[in-house]
């Protein structure tokens, strides 16, 4: 099916993440000129020369961003529009656990670190967008949450982390229903976990080199783990295999096109079956 993306323009936050790098390369893939935000600047600018070395049709350029600052969400959006023109589909991927603890024992830093990365991000990026998408009645923003926001076994040690994702999930609803009339759709992903490809393809600062790979063994490990049934957390499955990041991408190449242009306030849980309403 053709999307009819071609040319369009994305922008991803924390694409230099393990989700958002798999978003950055599916995007370009598809032929939409992508703006990769993020903090970790030296691993973006390397996925935008690993896509063009992929000859991929979409051009992809790095922006160092903070979203928890609205004048760096501001001036990305400035060079996207200097670069690529107006935006056509925001994905609000970045987000995070600063650290997994107990809650009684979740400390402050932590907690408000919580809450700027995955409340005020998302809050700012989707401000960002008045000019490009409300002033031209038309946009499609695509909030990455969480399944930890919606299981309770899904949040364990990142309690916190859950409620903030929570607070995505009923975001992105109300923002829905207030911007419909004004032609610009709102919509929720859950993953559940995705796991890279190998241990390559996470910048530094993903929780997966924090914290991830520590807990979890790398991608290799955990494939070997979940065939024998000992993989926490996932080998009980309704659908057997690891999520990766295409998994994520493919479903919101789905929703920044027009061929979802009747879908908006969804909830959407991509998880193998771990999750179901």
């Amino acid at each position: 099916m053709d999307l009819g993306l071609e040319g369009k323009t994305a922008i991803i936050t924390g694409g230099s993440g393990g989700i958002g790098q798999g978003l950055v390369l599916e995007f370009a893939r598809e032929g939409m000129n992508v703006v990769s935000a993020s903090r970790d600047i030296k691993t973006g600018e390397a996925l935008a020369r690993k896509a063009e070395k992929l000859n991929l049709p979409g051009k992809v350029i790095a922006v160092g961003t903070d979203v928890t600052d609205r004048s760096s969400v501001d001036a990305m959006v400035a060079r996207c529009n200097d670069v690529f023109g107006p935006v056509d589909t925001l994905v609000n991927n970045a987000g995070g656990v600063a650290h997994p603890v107990d809650f009684e024992n979740l400390d402050e830093e932590g907690r408000k670190w919580e809450i700027a990365l995955n409340i005020d991000g998302v809050v700012n990026c989707c401000q960002a967008m008045t000019s490009d998408m409300l002033n031209r009645s038309t946009g499609s923003i695509i909030n990455i949450s969480s399944n930890s926001s919606l299981l309770g076994e899904a949040a364990a040690n990142v309690v916190h982390y859950g409620g903030v994702k929570g607070f995505v999930n009923s975001f992105s609803k109300s923002l829905a229903w207030e911007w419909a009339k004004k032609g610009v759709r709102v919509n929720n992903i859950c993953p559940g976990w995705i796991v890279p490809e190998n241990e390559h393809n996470v910048g530094e600062g993903s929780f997966w080199n924090r914290f991830g790979f520590e807990q979890m063994g790398k991608p290799h490990e955990m494939e070997r783990a979940l065939v024998d049934g000992s993989l926490w957390n996932m080998s009980g499955l309704p659908i057997p295999r690891l999520g990766r990041p295409e998994d994520i991408a493919y479903l919101c190449l789905f929703l920044a096109s027009d061929v979802s242009s009747y879908i908006t306030g969804q909830l959407i849980s991509v998880s193998g079956g771990a999750y179901m309403p």
